[in-house]
């Protein structure tokens, strides 16, 4: 996705003009040229001083100006006035030069421009550490490509031709097409064709945006390591990190250390310690006190895991979350947990797996395995399938009303357990409430315990209370008096509350 085209062969242009012997490093006599004006020679000094359209040559380098002077004692040159120098297809302009023949050292002055067939360098200033192999500028510098319009700026340039690297500091810009790095440092490796970044950086490229503290980039490959505060933000997604690992050509993203990935299309948002995706593969997964948020209208889902796997459609479309171990799901009226589950979020399906819990309100819902539907963090109804129970706690926990099964389907109103179909080996218990009127207000009285057993049932309830019940087959009930409840009679088989299983909150969830 980020392309940088060119740049090798700007680097490999400027060793070229630096190793070949420009700026006086192979023969120590100076030849003039047909068509220089005047010579004048101090003796005493050793001084040649040049005058009126001087042209000569000097360690393989044509050089053209206004005046020169030569120093050959010390080897000394500097060139003064439309300074030109040229070597082969290298063109170099600028409006004064020094060069110490003996530190192998030039300092290049005023509208300094150095051009090949390809690209042209243009500063203020520039020097050249012949002996080092550096060269260097440092009041704002502009290499631009001639046949595109591949261009970087910065304020301080330096340039290693013999370790295949050159490296720029300060409001560092580089464009090329649709491309855009902006960085406070940045170093390439024309060799590797790797950028490092060193500080704030930001990439553009298209519909993408990355931005990170530090990190590398490799050109060819198409990948790279993001570090400190890493983004890479595209159209429909945004994923952070405090590092991410990018491949372009894949289209895949890894990230370690405070991940965070946004689907804004889905509303879906995902944190955890790890995490991969692979739009090639439609497949991402995270680890490491894993949550998944689905924000919605009404209120938000959070599903907890050990771990959470996305399959994605052929459009990269999240088609289905799958949690792995201590799953935990919150929402303000709902909370379940379970060993694994199967979340769907354009359908609003939710499946649990390995006897799983749900609390709705007063209601504690337990089987082997559920199929909830849900509405917007609605519940519409659950299946619950094998070793089915309903447990509801009223008068504070003095009293619980019951209903257990094989199988049970339950249906809800704003979450709130309004009806429910229970098949084979149905068994409720129940007590039921009497109201009298006293003045202008009403009393409830529990008048006792029913137990009632059938194979298949229907029951009515509100806030928790039986409001009726339905029988497919003749029942076996029983009524006892609230002095005269049967002990043995009073719980389910298998009777358990778990309180304390209950998510209390999102943060509580991904703590425990």
């Amino acid at each position: 996705m980020i392309k940088i085209k060119h740049i090798r062969n700007c680097a490999l242009f400027t060793g070229a003009f630096f190793l070949t012997g420009f700026l006086f490093a192979q023969k120590n006599i100076l030849e003039l040229l047909p068509g220089s004006e005047k010579v004048y020679f101090d003796k005493k000094s050793g001084l040649h001083r040049l005058v009126g359209s001087v042209s000569f040559n000097y360690q393989g380098n044509t050089m053209y100006c206004d005046s020169a002077h030569y120093q050959e004692r010390n080897k000394l040159v500097r060139a003064y006035g439309n300074v030109q120098i040229r070597k082969n297809d290298i063109n170099l302009f600028c409006d004064s030069l020094s060069y110490n023949g003996r530190t192998k050292y030039s300092k290049l002055w005023g509208h300094v421009r150095v051009r090949d067939s390809e690209y042209k360098i243009t500063t203020d200033s520039m020097d050249y550490d012949a002996k080092n192999g550096k060269g260097i500028y440092r009041n704002f510098g502009k290499i631009e490509s001639i046949i595109s319009d591949e261009k970087i700026t910065s304020k301080i340039g330096y340039f290693f031709p013999q370790k295949g690297s050159f490296f720029f500091s300060g409001k560092v810009n580089y464009k090329k097409d649709k491309l855009g790095i902006t960085t406070d440092t940045l170093q390439f490796s024309y060799e590797k064709q790797t950028a490092y970044f060193y500080g704030p950086t930001k990439i553009i490229n298209d519909s993408i945006t990355i931005l990170c503290k530090k990190g590398w980039y490799n050109v060819e490959k198409k990948e790279g390591a993001l570090f400190k505060k890493a983004e890479i933000i595209q159209k429909n997604s945004l994923i952070r990190g405090d590092t991410l690992f990018y491949n372009g050509a894949k289209q895949s993203y890894e990230g370690c250390g405070n991940v965070f990935y946004k689907d804004y299309e889905q509303n879906i948002i995902f944190i955890g310690n790890k995490a991969y995706s692979s739009n090639e593969k439609h497949y991402a997964y995270l680890t490491g006190k894993a949550l998944a948020l689905k924000v919605q209208d009404k209120d938000t889902v959070y599903i907890h895991a050990d771990s959470l796997h996305l399959y994605k459609d052929s459009l990269n479309k999240t088609k289905e979350i799958t949690g792995n171990r201590n799953v935990k799901i919150y929402n303000k009226s709902i909370q379940c947990i379970s060993d694994s589950a199967f979340y769907q979020p354009d359908n609003d399906l939710l499946f649990l797996r390995s006897n799983p819990i749900v609390w709705a309100r007063n209601a504690e819902l337990k089987g082997t395995k559920m199929d909830i539907s849900l509405t917007d963090t609605i519940i519409e109804k659950i299946v619950v399938s094998g070793n089915a129970n309903v447990i509801m706690e009223v008068d504070s926990g003095n009293y619980y009303n019951q209903i257990s099964g094989k199988d049970m389907i339950a249906w809800f109103n704003d979450n709130e357990l309004i009806k429910s179909d229970v098949k084979g080996n149905a068994c409720t218990i129940y007590f039921p409430v009497e109201e009298t009127k006293t003045d202008s207000t009403f009393q409830k009285k529990r008048i006792g315990m029913n137990r009632v057993y059938a194979s298949d049932l229907r029951i009515y309830l509100d806030s928790g209370e039986v409001k009726g019940i339905t029988y497919f087959e003749k029942p076996d009930g029983v009524f006892y008096p609230m002095d005269q409840i049967n002990k043995d009679e009073q719980f389910i088989k298998d009777f358990k509350l778990n309180p304390a299983l209950r998510p209390e909150s999102p943060l509580e969830m991904i703590e425990k």
